[in-house]
């Protein structure tokens, strides 16, 4: 817990000295969030460290961490209260335990009116302007009256037909997170202008590669067909700079380093969690990373900068069985991956080879481009050095 979301109030009214838990703002978007269950009571001692409440931001669910020693004195805001302001107070604490019972009465009010150790000089506020009373409305003069044409009669409204009463639902409550996800997926499809570029990929060697890495890993490692798309998109980036980018309105911001976002699938929504510096990391590591990272994303136990930035998303549905699909751009980034399924293909023979025609494992990639920053041929240039990395897995290697 960051101390900016602390703030000490010394002895208020009939309070004693004792420090003021605001809810925090856990990600740069987030406005608002939802209280979990508070994992202490009143009463209880509290040590830096210890954790305090669960908080659903709009990217994730969280713990929520205390930095000071002390004692809760008052909890604010109740276990599983939505749509909680950032800034607003959620709790006491003291640093003496015979305070505690000081601050029965206390409230969110009392909060905001106690004085603080050092408080900004309120604002002068203008003085109201007076409200001008409006006029009376003019009768219509007689003449105008005559003339006049009775308004036609307003046609009765058809009546909504009731829904049939075997149309049973369920209202599921939304959450803090997929009200966030829903505005910024549907801001992005609205804003930024999307196009779709898809290559096939050749596999085999993939495979094979990794069934010999994996057997020669004494159980240090177990490579996904997904860690090599990973090290294949960041060693694109590097070939492909341009790729690596955001539009940021007056300029074009080009990423120096390949953070590459994993889409995971989580019960409370989408989460992106990131594999920093992917381009110098090898296979082994980024396994053990992108596992540990979605384990860890499932159970709410991230940390913001593990989710937070990131340049380019992979969103992988293969494994469904999902041959091809298109994904919406992550913003403010300019491109996100979409991998299908790898099935078997009859495919013509190359030249050299014996007969017409041969057998490849085929996986098809669909880029999703921001044009503001990406052109086609750029696309078309990533796509090409993507491809040409999992045809040739060696190179991932070096």
């Amino acid at each position: 817990m960051e101390k900016t979301n602390m703030v000490r109030y010394y002895s208020a009214k009939s309070y004693p000295s004792h420090l003021v838990i605001n809810m925090p703002a856990l990600s740069p978007t987030m406005t608002m969030g939802n209280i979990g269950t508070w994992q202490k009571k009143v009463g209880d001692a509290v040590a830096a460290g210890d954790v305090l409440v669960e908080i659903e931001t709009d990217k994730a669910q969280m713990d929520f961490e205390c930095q000071e020693e002390g004692y809760i004195a008052k909890i604010l805001v109740d276990s599983n209260t939505k749509e909680v302001n950032i800034s607003q107070p959620i709790a006491i604490i003291v640093e003496n335990k015979e305070d505690i019972e000081k601050f029965a009465d206390f409230t969110v009010d009392s909060a905001a009116a106690a004085p603080a150790a050092a408080a900004p000089a309120p604002e002068k506020k203008e003085a109201p302007k007076p409200v001008e009373t409006p006029k009376a409305a003019e009768a219509p003069k007689p003449e105008a009256v005559k003339k006049a044409a009775p308004a036609p009669a307003p046609k009765a409204a058809t009546p909504t037909p009731a829904a049939p009463a075997s149309a049973a639902y369920t209202d599921i409550p939304v959450t803090n997170m997929r009200k966030i996800i829903a505005q910024r997926l549907s801001e992005s499809k609205q804003t930024v202008p999307h196009y779709y570029v898809t290559v096939e990929c050749e596999m085999d060697k993939v495979l094979k590669l990794r069934e010999v890495l994996n057997k020669a890993s004494e159980d240090q490692y177990k490579l996904s067909v997904n860690d090599f798309i990973v090290k294949a998109s960041a060693l694109a980036l590097k070939a492909v700079p341009e790729a690596n980018s955001a539009w940021m309105n007056d300029s074009v911001r080009q990423y120096h380093s390949s953070d590459i976002c994993v889409a995971t699938s989580t019960p409370t929504g989408l989460i992106t969690p990131i594999v920093a510096n992917a381009d110098k990391k090898g296979l082994s590591t980024i396994s053990n990373q992108v596992k540990d990272l979605a384990s860890r994303a499932r159970a709410n136990k991230l940390a913001p900068h593990e989710y937070q930035g990131g340049t380019f998303t992979i969103s992988n549905m293969g494994m469904f069985g999902i041959k091809h699909f298109t994904a919406i751009i992550n913003p403010p980034q300019s491109c996100i991956l979409a991998v299908g399924s790898t099935e078997k293909r009859v495919l013509p023979a190359r030249a050299g080879e014996e007969g017409e025609l041969r057998t490849a494992s085929v996986m098809a990639v669909t880029l999703s481009s921001d044009h503001r920053t990406v052109d086609g041929a750029v696309a078309a240039q990533f796509l090409k050095a993507f491809k040409g990395y999992l045809e040739e897995p060696l190179k991932l290697l070096l």
